[in-house]
Order: C-alpha cells, then sequence, then structure tokens
C-alpha cells in the first residue's frame, strides 16, 4: 500500500466514500491486531457517521469523536474516524456502552449505539459464544480451539459489515458543546527523576516539582484533577 505524503489518509478516506467497509476492515487488522466482530462494528458504525456528517480528520481537531468504551469497537473508531488519543480528537468517556459520537466543530454530532448483544452473533454461529468463553474469558482453550475461534471471529467480522445498520445500531443525531482545542503546556523537570512533566500534572514536594510516580501520592487520585500545583 502506497502512502501519499501530502494525505495520509486518503485511501481511507476514499474507501468510506465508497462505503468499501471489507477494505476498511482489513486496514483496521492493522491496528488491532486480529479481525473480530465488534472492531467490525467499529469500522461499520465510524464510516457511516462519517459519511453522514460530510466531514473528516487530518488530525488536527476538526473532528471529535468519543467514545464510551474501552473495546474492541474503539479501535474501529480511531482507525476509521482519524480520531485519536495522540491528536487529542478521540475523547474516552467510560461509559461501558459500545457506542460512540462524532461531531464537528460546529456541534453537529451523530451518536451510534450497538445495540445487538452475543446472541446476536450466537445466531450467526451457534457455538461461537460458548468457544469465546473458553478461549477469552476462561483463558482454557487448547492451541486448536484458539485458532479455531480465530476463524470464526475473522468470518463473522466481515459477515457483520453485510448486516443492514438497523439491525445492529441506534443512530441519533443531535447537537453538542464541543471542547476547546487542546492545549499545549510547558514541561517542568521532576526533581527526583529528572526527567520532563507537562507542567499541570507536576507536583510539589518539599518546595520542588515533581512528576505524579515520584509525588508519593496515590497516581489514581491525583491523574484526572487537572490541577497544577506549580502555577495554580
Amino acid at each position: 500500500m502506497e502512502i501519499d505524503r501530502q494525505n495520509p489518509r486518503k485511501e481511507i478516506d476514499q474507501a468510506i466514500l465508497d462505503n468499501n467497509l471489507e477494505k476498511l476492515l482489513l486496514m483496521t487488522g492493522m491496528l488491532h491486531g486480529h479481525y473480530c466482530p465488534f472492531s467490525s462494528l467499529g469500522v461499520k458504525a465510524a464510516a457511516l457517521a462519517v459519511r453522514k456528517l460530510g466531514t473528516k480528520s487530518s488530525g488536527m481537531e476538526e473532528t471529535i469523536a468519543i467514545v464510551e468504551a474501552n473495546n474492541c469497537f474503539s479501535d474501529g473508531i480511531q482507525f476509521v474516524t482519524g480520531c485519536s488519543f495522540g491528536n487529542n480528537a478521540l475523547i474516552y468517556r467510560d461509559f461501558g456502552k459500545t457506542a460512540f459520537t462524532l461531531a464537528k466543530r460546529s456541534g453537529d454530532a451523530i451518536r451510534i449505539l450497538v445495540k445487538i448483544d452475543p446472541s446476536f452473533m450466537e445466531k450467526l454461529n451457534p457455538g461461537a459464544m460458548e468457544l469465546f468463553d473458553k478461549v477469552i474469558k476462561q483463558r482454557k482453550g487448547t492451541a486448536e480451539e484458539q485458532k479455531k475461534l480465530k476463524e470464526i471471529w475473522q468470518e463473522l467480522s466481515f459477515k457483520m459489515l453485510t448486516v443492514p445498520d438497523s439491525e445492529v445500531f441506534d443512530i441519533k443525531k443531535m447537537q453538542i458543546d464541543i471542547p476547546a482545542y487542546a492545549r499545549i503546556f510547558v514541561s517542568a523537570k521532576c526533581s527526583i527523576c529528572h526527567e520532563n512533566v507537562m507542567e499541570p500534572r507536576a507536583r510539589l514536594k518539599d518546595t520542588k516539582p515533581v512528576c505524579l510516580p515520584c509525588s508519593g501520592q496515590d497516581y489514581y487520585q491525583l491523574a484526572g484533577d487537572g490541577i497544577s500545583l506549580i502555577n495554580p
């Protein structure tokens, strides 16, 4: 696959316009590492949202994606929309729902929720969920069973692309408030490990700046507060 240096997403954008979901899923596999039904649904939902909103991403926060679970679905969303944590266009809200919202800077948005449950995949391939439970949930599958599940998952992934959107998704257009563009922060140097740390994530210890791991405080309590103790 030859990459256009001026437009690295050119091939992806064209596949979205062509509704070539199979090609998008094949390329998403390079990120996700394998093919599974929910990364397939992520591809399907993301392509649908992009076409309905008439938008695309160049990684400059002109399009924002909000995912509501950290599951396989989210990899399909990231790859197809071009919204990622690295380009500050992906927002993670830990609601535990297989759903996402794609939005323009204008606030025009579309939310797509996956409304099916595992019984849907069981109908497509009887026995698939029992094998999934043994191999993935219990981690007790033999090498042969792992191979079999991989084959079934791949088959289901591409089959899922052909299911009508109305059978698998709830789709809602909406208006939402878009967060400001991501701020660029100066760095502070930790006085203990001497590594640079984003200034709002630095803390003070004995009047000197330290990073969260060196602060001696509970990381999970501090990591989300966004408060700078150097320049409050």
